[in-house]
């Protein structure tokens, strides 16, 4: 991926795992390549907050086989994508509907204290 583009992000977490991409999501090679004419490419003059863990960015992981040579990678990236996006308003709804009911918990529990005084 070019480095010096501004849409260029890397970020290494304390376990080592290194992400990688593209922040408009135009690499569909991700985090191998970009396109050769990237429509989003900009140069990068300066870092918005000018902290850096190291001036190094770690290497980039081994391109896998057949990369380049069909569109199967990107469509695999891109169901994959899919899949994550489509839990998302489920786990949402979960979330939502357990707040909800520990909410009426509580203001049930507040309202039988006040009773029993």
């Amino acid at each position: 991926m070019r480095q010096d583009c501004k849409n260029f992000e890397s970020r290494t977490y304390p376990s080592g795992d290194t992400v990688r991409k593209c922040n408009l999501d135009l690499a569909p090679e991700a985090p191998w390549r970009c396109p050769e004419t990237c429509d989003g490419y900009e140069r990068r003059l300066a870092d918005v907050n000018w902290r850096h863990g190291t001036l190094i960015t770690p290497p980039t992981p081994p391109e896998p086989v057949g990369l380049g040579d069909d569109d199967s990678i990107a469509a695999l990236l891109d169901e994959a994508e899919d899949i994550v996006n489509a839990a998302g308003p489920k786990i949402r709804a979960e979330v939502e509907e357990q707040r909800a009911v520990s909410a009426k918990q509580s203001r049930l529990t507040k309202w039988f204290k006040r009773r029993k005084r």
